[in-house]
């Protein structure tokens, strides 16, 4: 997977691959096709990109040729003929993405307009035997696109999402902490052996922030924003200037461990700071709900599986009304303000997202504890406001995500492209 370009990468400024140029062009203007709301005519588009009027006419002549742009009709104009507008043709292309929780694996087709065309989950078997996952994984997407009404030809790939760490360059998935027995898994290599499909492997919480970048169509979203993503793990993903952070290792966002404070404790906590997967998961929530008596004693939390099915229960007597469940929620609630508040006054974003397995269930609490905590305590709130929103792709964002990888690294405009190789 191409890595972003950064100006001193290399060791020294990188010369310009000239031969490149139209590849890269052709990127910027599809992408602004992409992001233009109703579509944009040729005239729009020589505005956007700065480039010439010639050279976006025969740019936007062979993504129409190559199957990837419509011609939608004609838009009139105060003067002059009307124009012709342009749209992505949502058959163009197709992307698998597939997300591996520990508690649920999620599969989905997207088309090229990022329309989920069909999808499939299944309960994540026991993870113990890593290659008996990998072959019914295998089998799962080959189900999903003999099931799908596409031309197989048209799907450029499978992207995969995975909980960290992984090593994306060699494809391997490095001894997640929710997955035991998955060392060094060649989980990229397998998938693309048996669907005979080019496959990209990254971290959940980064394919979940690469999907809601790609959910940006409309010309006034701020391009910077953290994505929390509360799964059976918890992480956050970060947009800076439109692009997606991923670290030195693609494993950026591992906020677990992050510690988080609270002005309301309960007997249960004894100290201020508390690291964030302790106060956050479904499973430590569930557990909390036993403690203390608002769970059955003999509620089953030996399996992510499990847990997401007691942290259900939880929130389901939280909705109730029962006060005890409430306060659990909430206190994670203003947990997660404290994580959010921590993000956004390090980074200087306006926007937070929030999605996941888990996000549904706390939304309405969530949403109502965090943004006044933001308001009250970010440091550039004289500046500028910080919008927190729930993700509008649903609890698939992960899988939806890794889809987008692979349709990120096909169409997105990457100055990397530009430099010379070797």
């Amino acid at each position: 997977m191409e890595r972003s370009w950064s100006p001193g990468a290399r060791g020294s400024t990188g010369g310009t691959n000239l031969p490149r140029v139209a590849d890269f062009n052709e990127t910027v203007v599809l992408n602004a096709i992409r992001r233009a709301e109703g579509g944009c005519s040729r005239v729009e588009l020589t505005t956007e990109t700065g480039l010439s009027a010639q050279t976006v006419s025969n740019i936007c002549r062979r993504l129409i040729d190559q199957g990837y742009v419509l011609e939608t009709g004609k838009q009139p104009v105060a003067y002059g003929k009307p124009r012709t507008m342009l749209e992505l043709d949502p058959t163009g292309c197709y992307a698998v993405g597939v997300h591996i929780d520990p508690a649920v694996i999620t599969y989905v087709l997207l088309d090229f307009t990022g329309r989920v065309v069909v999808d499939a989950s299944h309960p994540t078997p026991d993870v113990r035997d890593p290659d008996s996952v990998l072959t019914l994984i295998s089998e799962h997407i080959e189900q999903l696109i003999e099931g799908a009404p596409i031309d197989r030809a048209r799907i450029l790939g499978v992207g995969i999402a995975s909980p960290g760490p992984v090593d994306v360059q060699k494809g391997l998935v490095l001894d997640p902490p929710h997955l035991p027995g998955w060392h060094q898994v060649p989980l990229r290599d397998h998938l693309r052996e048996a669907t005979g499909l080019p496959v990209l492997l990254d971290k959940d919480v980064i394919a979940g922030a690469v999907a809601e970048q790609w959910a940006d169509r409309g010309a006034g979203e701020s391009r910077n924003f953290v994505f929390l993503y509360l799964g059976t793990g918890i992480g956050m993903g970060f947009v800076i200037d439109d692009v997606v952070i991923r670290g030195m290792s693609s494993n950026a966002g591992d906020v677990g461990r992050m510690p988080v404070s609270s002005e309301e404790y309960g007997d249960r906590y004894t100290d201020r700071f508390h690291a964030f997967w302790q106060v956050g998961s479904p499973r430590e929530l569930a557990a909390e709900g036993v403690e203390l008596g608002v769970l059955p004693a003999d509620t089953d939390l030996g399996s992510p599986a499990a847990a997401n099915v007691a942290f259900a229960a939880l929130c389901e007597l939280a909705d109730d009304g029962d006060e005890r469940a409430g306060d659990i929620i909430d206190r994670a609630g203003r947990f997660a303000a404290s994580a959010v508040l921590t993000a956004t006054n390090m980074l200087d974003v306006d926007r937070v997202v929030i999605g996941g397995a888990m996000w549904e269930r706390v939304a309405e609490r969530y949403l109502r504890m965090i943004p006044p905590v933001i308001a009250a305590e970010s440091v550039s709130r004289d500046l500028h406001g910080i919008t927190i929103t729930g993700t509008q792709l649903g609890s698939d964002v992960a899988a939806i995500g890794a889809a987008c990888l692979v349709l990120d690294n096909k169409f997105s405009p990457k100055p990397s492209t530009l430099l010379l190789a070797g």
